[in-house]
């Protein structure tokens, strides 16, 4: 059972660390178990009106020398730079360094680090603002069966998560959940655009789009069937499905996605070879 007197802090308290520290508040972690520090003045005032027993301050190196768990919520372009700081400084000995930043390999927390240090490495998604997300997690070896258990505690209030033992599969990650979001949104997008231009006002039109997509999703995470049985039973033969899809078929429309996937998990291999 995992300890709710774990002390967990974040360094910067953008959306994802904000994300992570409702979901926490709402499950029931104490507040005052919980750190942020941030140099924004404005992120720090936003970050302490989620509950008043939150400890926000400016300075990193207090929040790493006190907490457990250490989540590191910077961008990936400064990570080196105030990793390094981190490593260098005091910090309990069993710490848990949980790095959500996009591109920064294991290899280089630990050059920031020290060899023995227990890392996570995330891939989280914009979905985890509500607590939809879907989370790609790999791990130093010494963080074990019971810090994984500490980390998944810590992301289940976001949504969902899967572990990997090759920390190459979290580029695919990226590419899959990371940037997933934005091609279903583009979708809606596309299909609200289309029912404006057929004669629906603006909030009709997307509020088709959404709701389909939304119960489709719901449908499709709410069974093991596979999602190609599930298509086939919307698509009637001869029907307006079928003429619909038929076009998107002819489109090459799997090898565009295939394509695109293709390219967000290069991109991302790209980000993380990028000097730290």
């Amino acid at each position: 059972m995992i300890n709710r007197n774990l002390t967990i802090g974040f360094i910067g308290g953008g959306n994802m660390a904000q994300a992570i520290i409702r979901g926490l508040v709402k499950a029931g972690h104490p507040a005052e178990n919980i750190s942020i520090a941030d140099p924004s003045i404005a992120q720090r005032t936003a970050i302490a009106a989620i509950d008043s027993g939150l400890f926000v301050t400016s300075d990193n190196i207090v929040v790493a020398r006190n907490t457990q768990v250490l989540v590191l919520a910077v961008k990936p372009q400064v990570m080196g730079e105030v990793a390094a700081v981190l490593g260098q400084g005091t910090r309990p000995a069993q710490q848990i360094i949980v790095s959500v930043a996009a591109g920064i390999r294991l290899a280089s927390l630990r050059d920031w680090f020290g060899k023995s240090a227990a890392i996570v490495r995330v891939m989280p998604n914009q979905p985890a603002l509500i607590g939809e997300g879907m989370s790609g997690l790999c791990a130093t070896a010494e963080v074990g069966s019971a810090g994984r258990a500490t980390v998944d505690y810590m992301l289940s209030a976001t949504g969902k998560s899967v572990w990997f033992d090759d920390e190459a599969l979290i580029d695919c990650v990226t590419a899959l959940s990371g940037s997933g979001p934005a091609y279903f949104l583009l979708m809606m997008e596309i299909m609200q655009d289309v029912a404006i231009e057929l004669g629906f006002d603006h909030a009709t039109a997307r509020l088709l789009s959404t709701q389909t997509a939304l119960g489709a999703a719901t449908v499709a995470a709410g069974t093991h069937e596979e999602l190609s049985l599930l298509r086939e039973r919307v698509t009637s033969p001869g029907g307006t499905t079928a003429a619909a899809l038929q076009v998107l078929e002819n489109s090459g429309l799997r090898a565009i996605f295939r394509n695109a996937l293709l390219a967000a998990r290069d991109r991302a291999i790209e980000l993380g070879k990028a000097p730290a």
